[in-house]
């Protein structure tokens, strides 16, 4: 299978020469399936993921059933920071939201690089800070801001990791992605569509107007995107 690899991963970029030859030569490039399933929550990782193209959601589960997403990787991350940590089995049950691309490392052969790259562990100590500052404002978001604000955010990470100002998505999975019930979605897509930021028909939703959209977005988005490009950039 050929795969034709348009974008790096940043992670990846921001490894020194010698750390990143070294990386990408145990990675293979592999495709990310829409709601192709990556890991389960209390289950032991085979592999890490490196988007290149396409993203992924990090869903939490209550009473068993994944109901609540909680992050995104795209691009700017990666899948798999608990083995970075020591940790084999996953905290979150991952699924592919956009499909793409990535390079993707076996779980074991990606410890041992681990072990033998302190410019590597460093790296990922500085996203997995970043991941967790991204849960906690995900749950103060969940708490605090109404459905609208919450929603032309995430359309606005979705956009950032889809590199594309449509795509498609349901009002039942978005729904399922906010942790609100689907009329609450219909209508907070109602205010957005009405007041000129987004189109929105039969599943197909396109950004009219970032900057209105970034205005009408709750302040995680800024935040999230403030601490990764301190840390990260």
């Amino acid at each position: 299978m050929s795969i034709l690899f348009t974008a790096q991963n940043h992670l990846i970029e921001l490894l020194p020469k010698e750390a990143r030859v070294r990386l990408l030569a145990i990675c293979e490039p592999v495709e990310l399936v829409m709601a192709e399933v990556l890991s389960e929550v209390g289950i032991a990782a085979r592999y890490v993921y490196f988007p290149t193209e396409g993203f992924i959601s990090l869903v939490t589960p209550i009473n068993g059933r994944p109901v609540l997403e909680v992050g995104m990787i795209g691009r700017e991350g990666m899948l798999g920071t608990h083995l970075a940590l020591g940790v084999r089995a996953a905290p979150l049950h991952a699924l592919v939201q956009g499909a793409g691309t990535a390079w993707r490392i076996g779980a074991g052969v990606f410890r041992k690089e681990l072990a033998h790259s302190p410019a590597l562990q460093q790296g990922l100590d500085r996203y997995v800070y970043v991941i967790m500052m991204q849960l906690a404002s995900a749950a103060a978001c969940l708490r605090f801001h109404k459905i609208e604000p919450r929603l032309a955010r995430w359309l606005l990470m979705t956009q950032d990791r889809a590199h594309s100002s449509t795509f498609h998505i349901t009002h039942e999975f978005l729904a399922y992605m906010l942790g609100v019930r689907r009329v609450g979605v219909t209508a907070a897509a109602s205010v957005l569509q009405r007041d000129g930021l987004i189109k929105y028909h039969r599943g197909e939703i396109q950004v009219l107007n970032r900057r209105g959209l970034v205005a009408a977005a709750c302040s995680c988005y800024a935040a999230d995107r403030e601490a990764y490009a301190r840390l990260l950039c």
